[in-house]
């Protein structure tokens, strides 16, 4: 009998054990793997997975499960994803949004069902001030910042004349805004593009007749390989400078368009040459894994995401929403970009950098960080933000 005791709570010790093996936290994932701007979400994903990865399978000591859906940057897929994660696998932490416009469409159902939402990019002005929510974090960017250390770039480096352009959507729409707000100088023209458009030989004549000193470009992924190319190609990259923020010069496009990006200056809140203990570990554990893969900001932000999501989770469970919302507004908050905090909208406080793209020792076309442009940079809409108290 004593030996039957024992083996039968051998057993069931065993079978709680596997339960607790067999039931991580699932984390949802809704990003875009598909198209042009494929390679964003790709990133996002890969990076966010290799924090796990290189936790063993953990995030905050907890079991975790990152389930990824393509959202093929259709604003209905990206609702139907949310409704079916929230309704069907129980999801209650959600990360992963490339786009603003498919960010809305999925951001109200998942921020309502009392889940979590930790951005990895997007971050539109719409969340960041009066409509601002407990459950939505940033650990990315507010957008506006982009254009803002463009405008300030451009600002410092003298130019008068700006010639801007950016896609017709929502985030292109406050880029433009956001550039405005920095850069004291004339605008000469501002235009617009399609999310899907490829050929820019319209713009490029609008440019030409608009005689700028400077170009302020958002053209993501695919779209900002295919315009620089056709900027170097028209002729008027030797004449007219461009200035950029990382959505449309990160590390795949410069290697794409070669000596098309020399010159360009483009500003960012992180590059993979800077200097801390959690941003060497990243690039090095991103590089034994992926080789010579470029090593893009999106790729960066998923792996912060992770951590971010990793210091609420070694303090609370998600289940216990008050407590978790407390955990991931810790103000020690480990980055690859150094120092990192929020401010009272659940957005980043960061310094922001200009990068300049170069060749490096082997010929290849590289960003390499020059000057701070922005220090402990928040952005334009957080006053606005009232947070309710738990």
């Amino acid at each position: 009998m004593h030996f039957k005791g024992i083996l039968s709570a051998a057993v069931m010790a065993l079978s709680v054990s596997a339960a607790y093996a067999e039931d991580p936290l699932k984390i949802g994932m809704i990003t875009t793997l598909s198209g042009p701007a494929g390679y964003l979400g790709q990133d996002i994903r890969d990076g966010f997975q290799l924090a796990i990865d290189s936790n063993k399978g953990q995030l905050g000591g907890k079991a975790v499960e990152l389930v990824v859906e393509d959202d093929s940057l259709k604003p209905g897929n990206a609702k139907q994803i949310a409704d079916k994660m929230l309704s069907e696998q129980g999801i209650k932490l959600f990360t992963g949004m490339v786009f603003a416009n498919v960010a809305f469409a999925a951001l109200p159902d998942i921020l309502d069902g009392d889940a979590i939402y930790v951005s990895a990019n997007t971050a539109s002005a719409t969340f960041a001030g009066k409509e601002c929510h407990p459950n939505y974090f940033v650990s990315s960017w507010q957008d506006d910042s982009q254009g803002e250390s463009a405008g300030a770039l451009a600002q410092s480096l003298g130019y008068k004349k700006a010639f801007l352009i950016a896609p017709n959507y929502q985030a292109g729409k406050e880029t433009m805004g956001a550039f405005k707000r920095f850069y004291k100088g004339e605008v000469v023209g501002e235009t617009y593009t399609g999310l899907d458009q490829t050929d820019f030989a319209a713009e490029m004549a609008q440019i030409r007749a608009a005689k700028p000193d400077v170009v302020y470009e958002f053209e993501p992924g695919g779209l900002g390989i295919a315009f620089m190319r056709q900027y170097q190609q028209a002729g008027l990259l030797k004449d007219i400078p461009m200035v950029v923020h990382p959505a449309s010069l990160d590390q795949v496009i410069v290697g794409a368009v070669g000596d098309a990006a020399l010159g360009v200056k483009v500003t960012s809140h992180w590059n993979d040459d800077f200097d801390n203990p959690v941003n060497k570990d990243f690039v090095a554990a991103w590089k034994a894994k992926f080789g010579d893969r470029p090593i893009t900001y999106y790729a960066a932000q998923g792996y912060d995401a992770a951590l971010l999501i990793g210091t609420g989770l070694e303090k609370a469970n998600v289940d216990d929403l008050p407590a978790f919302r407390k955990a991931l507004l810790s103000q020690e908050i480990p980055s690859v970009r150094g120092s990192f905090k929020f401010g009272p909208n659940q957005h980043p406080v960061q310094d922001w950098y200009s990068l300049k793209a170069e060749k490096g020792a082997d010929g290849k076309m590289v960003l390499k960080t020059d000057t701070k442009v922005l220090t402990a940079h928040s952005d334009s809409y957080a006053a606005d933000c009232k947070m309710p108290a738990d």
